[in-house]
């Protein structure tokens, strides 16, 4: 006994719209044959594809990190002298300084921290000065790990939402502005001023870390002369 034959066609209802529909009709092409029995009534199969969604309707996605800039003792200051301002790699470093200790879930952003926010930054002077030096972020992140520690995802206390600067980060930082104030040359403290800032303080993680990876007094010395050409941004 034969098998039925049946021939299938597909209509495309609608090209234009993103949400078309393929109808799709199935025709017998034998309907004498005795296996049927019975007539058999054959319905469209109407097939729809959804609209992708539009990108344009996602929510954004905001990030926002909260720092707080430090600032140098206003006795300091000479009468007449404003205290210099931050370049924005600077504040962009200090800003993923946060990040990345919230990363390696401490409580404090230290100059262990500072160091790979420079680095993250990526786009900075001091930045491409250690990292043709063979300081990496990779290098700097192992060197945490052994100098510092690591601290487990579900360590105790929380992480803060703003780890707060350790004694060193901020002395670190406070002595790159007392850099800019003594050199009185105008331009901004930058990265550069960051780096030889945690190089100051010889018993910071920061240091030790700088130190490890082939950071030197010497290499400080060529990173400082940078400070003093013509160009003292680091933008």
């Amino acid at each position: 006994m034969a098998a039925p034959h049946f021939h299938c066609t597909s209509t495309l209802v609608s090209r234009s719209n993103p949400s078309f529909r393929l109808l799709h009709n199935l025709k017998l092409t034998n309907p004498n044959n005795s296996w049927l029995g019975t007539k058999i009534r054959v319905q469209p199969c109407i097939l729809s594809a959804k609209p992708p969604v539009s990108i344009s309707h996602r929510r954004p996605v905001a990030a926002t990190v909260s720092f707080s800039l430090p600032t140098s003792n206003p006795e300091r200051v000479s009468p007449g002298q404003e205290t210099p301002k931050w370049s924005s790699k600077a504040i962009k470093s200090i800003s993923m300084a946060e990040v990345e200790a919230r990363k390696l879930r401490f409580t404090n952003t230290g100059t262990e921290a500072l160091i790979l926010g420079v680095l993250v930054e990526g786009t900075n002077l001091a930045n491409k000065f250690l990292r043709a030096n063979g300081i990496t972020i990779f290098k700097v992140r192992d060197e945490i790990v052994k100098v510092v520690g690591k601290n487990e995802i579900f360590s105790v206390p929380p992480v803060p939402e703003r780890p707060p600067m350790t004694e060193d980060a901020q002395k670190a930082l406070d002595w790159a502005v007392d850099k800019k104030l003594k050199s009185d040359d105008g331009g901004e403290v930058t990265t550069t001023h960051i780096i030889l800032g945690i190089w100051s303080e010889v018993d910071s993680p920061g240091h030790k870390i700088l130190s490890n990876l082939g950071f030197d007094d010497k290499k400080a010395k060529e990173l400082e002369s940078s400070i003093s050409k013509a160009v003292v941004n680091d933008e």
